[in-house]
């Protein structure tokens, strides 16, 4: 190995330093009581997953996908999302009735990047899949839980922005005929190019009327007051079981009391090609980009050889963690430094404190360097040093 790389990382790969790391620990376990007391199971996956079944059903980018060999020329990757995965799982062991399953995760997924760009290639995802229910009222507490999630976790202010790709894809289907036409529109919308999406529709071969249809599309955000806009966008009776979903699920929500959190963007697209239904991304302070989302996914089970409704949500714990705008605080350790004389007496003191459940570091004078630059890191210090095990001429603080 060259110099050259010897402190060098993979493209996107990050250290996470203890300071940070506690602080990520302390408010993922925040996260996983709120999904545990809602009734939601923690379950693992295995990092490494098949191409041909969960890297291929994953809906993520072939080219952002880590690849490898196994000994027999599998291809493999490492597993670029958790919905995949848990899927695979619940349609080969546990859909054997059909009560519905509430599954919780708290793993690292791998995207790879193709410029560092800032963005990391590995990060973590807390989230929950319900499999197994294809009512409305499912997609409602997976969205009550995600509120309860960030706002356990330490976050208040955010939105969720929710919508449905049914509707999209009816309206544009009505309008420009071919789904080649609608997919260059939903690409657009995705990138939130709303500039491309309007020059691109003004180039359409369309009337007057239907273009303006579009672009009032761009305008379908707002509380429920949305819906009859929306309705009136449609022709027909086709897209409207999507607009009476949206309404049933927004009556469910006031229910549950989240409706301060909610808003509606009919104009909502996701990259993931398994959505079918209702969809959702959530957005905090402080971050530019969607710290979370999710949305309903009937169809991906069928991949596995199982028919079941399914809905979930993922949110990625470093986007949160910048949301909530986390300041590194000095240490909550408490330090007994000892001399050789008092070894014992300081071992004892330690494990006293450490019975009280404070986090203690027990560390030999002689072992120190700078006594004033080690021990300031610490909220507590006691120093257990002297010339005899009775302390005479020495000093306990």
């Amino acid at each position: 190995m060259t110099k050259l790389f010897m402190f060098e990382k993979p493209l996107g790969m990050r250290d996470t330093f203890p300071d940070l790391y506690e602080i990520k620990d302390r408010t993922k376990k925040r996260m996983e009581g709120a999904m545990k007391r809602w009734g939601y199971k923690f379950i693992e996956t295995p990092s490494l997953e098949y191409y041909e079944t969960v890297g291929e059903a994953s809906a993520i980018l072939d080219q952002q996908l880590f690849k490898l060999l196994d000994q027999q020329g599998h291809t493999l990757v490492l597993r670029p999302d958790m919905t995949a995965p848990i899927a695979r799982i619940a349609a080969s062991k546990l859909l054997k009735d059909q009560a519905p399953l509430r599954l919780a995760y708290s793993n690292s997924v791998f995207r790879a990047q193709q410029r560092e760009g800032g963005r990391p290639a590995e990060f973590e995802q807390v989230g929950i899949e319900c499999i197994g229910d294809d009512s409305v009222s499912a997609d409602a507490e997976v969205i009550a839980l995600m509120v309860s999630v960030l706002k356990e976790a330490g976050l208040d202010n955010f939105k969720i922005s929710i919508g449905h790709i049914g509707f999209v894809q009816e309206l544009f289907k009505q309008i420009v005929g071919t789904e080649e036409r609608a997919e260059t529109l939903r690409r657009f919308l995705y990138e939130k190019n709303y500039v491309g999406y309007r020059k691109h529709v003004n180039e359409l071969t369309l009337s007057s009327i239907d273009k303006q249809r579009l672009f009032s599309f761009l305008k379908l955000r707002g509380s429920d007051n949305v819906f009859a806009e929306a309705h009136s966008l449609l022709e027909g009776e086709k897209g409207l079981q999507a607009l009476e979903q949206l309404k049933e699920l927004w009556s469910i929500l006031k229910d549950y009391g989240v409706e301060q959190y909610i808003k509606f963007d009919l104009s909502l697209v996701s990259h993931m090609s398994y959505y079918s239904g209702i969809l959702f991304e959530v957005y905090g302070e402080h971050v530019g980009f969607a710290i979370g989302n999710g949305g309903r996914y009937d169809k991906l089970l069928e991949k596995f050889g199982k028919t079941s409704g399914a809905t979930g949500f993922g949110l990625r714990l470093d986007y949160v963690l910048e949301a909530m705008k986390v300041e590194l605080t000095s240490s909550e350790q408490e330090c007994v430094l000892f001399s050789d004389e008092r070894r014992k007496e300081a071992i004892m003191l330690a494990s006293e404190l450490r019975g009280e459940g404070k986090e203690v570091v027990l560390q030999n004078w002689k072992g120190v360097g700078d006594v004033d630059e080690f021990t300031k890191g610490f909220s507590n210090v006691h120093f257990v040093v002297g010339r005899d095990s009775n302390g005479n001429g020495g000093e306990k603080r």
